[in-house]
């Protein structure tokens, strides 16, 4: 269980048994060095997918349409993996208490801890979700590989602008990456129970022999 009293120590600990260390700040300093106004402007453009604004207008139009639709398994497994995952992230960053790469600059708009990196985790978890709802409709293969690849390289340019921006360093992200995946397992296996319940009905009603008048009715056409 998270402990979001745990002391800044934590994340020196992090650091200590992170074998990305060395990479981490590497990358992290080029990055500073380069940015240029123009690099940072295209930077925000490729991270602003993955921000809080722009995740929850997408999931209240998601609410919206499954309400409408009335599916109420779905309705659940979004809230639940979306939010319900972001959430954990930010006790997550509680208890780890790292530090971010970068806190001035004429660039900096953030706040907080780094790890791991919430815009990613909200992007994987995102994304990832309407991939799992929107595959199984897919009947084209070659249209499901695409939707993968349009939403995996989504994600890694929100990862990719968070670690040049300053705001999170590799190992922030690849964990978010990670997470996100895990916590959409998670929700997936824990939720399927409740889908079948609600499913299993309909298809039972569908499966029912037609009536003896409506048969007799079709064998006589």
């Amino acid at each position: 269980m998270f402990n979001a009293s745990l002391p800044p120590q934590s994340g020196a600990t992090l650091a200590m048994v992170n074998p990305l260390a060395g990479a981490d700040h590497q990358i992290a300093g080029w990055f500073h060095v380069h940015l240029s106004q123009a690099f940072v402007n295209l930077l925000r453009v490729f991270s602003e997918p993955g921000s809080a604004q722009w995740i929850g207008v997408v999931l209240f139009l998601a609410v919206v349409f499954f309400v409408w639709k009335r599916a109420w398994p779905a309705l659940v497994t979004m809230i639940v993996a979306v939010p319900g995952g972001m959430l954990l992230n930010e006790v997550l960053k509680l208890a780890v208490h790292r530090h971010r790469p970068f806190l001035d600059g004429w660039f900096v708009d953030w706040s907080g801890y780094s790890f791991a990196s919430g815009h990613t985790i909200g992007a994987t978890l995102l994304y990832g979700q309407l991939l799992l709802f929107l595959l199984p409709l897919m009947k084209s293969k070659r249209r499901q590989r695409l939707t993968i690849l349009s939403a995996a390289m989504l994600v890694m340019l929100v990862g990719f602008s968070r670690i040049a921006l300053g705001a999170h360093y590799l190992s922030d992200v690849i964990a978010a990456i990670f997470l996100g995946v895990l916590w959409l397992m998670i929700c997936t296996l824990l939720l399927k129970p409740m889908r079948r319940r609600v499913v299993a009905p309909v298809a039972i009603a569908v499966e029912e022999p037609l009536p003896a008048t409506a048969v007799t009715a079709e064998a006589s056409r």
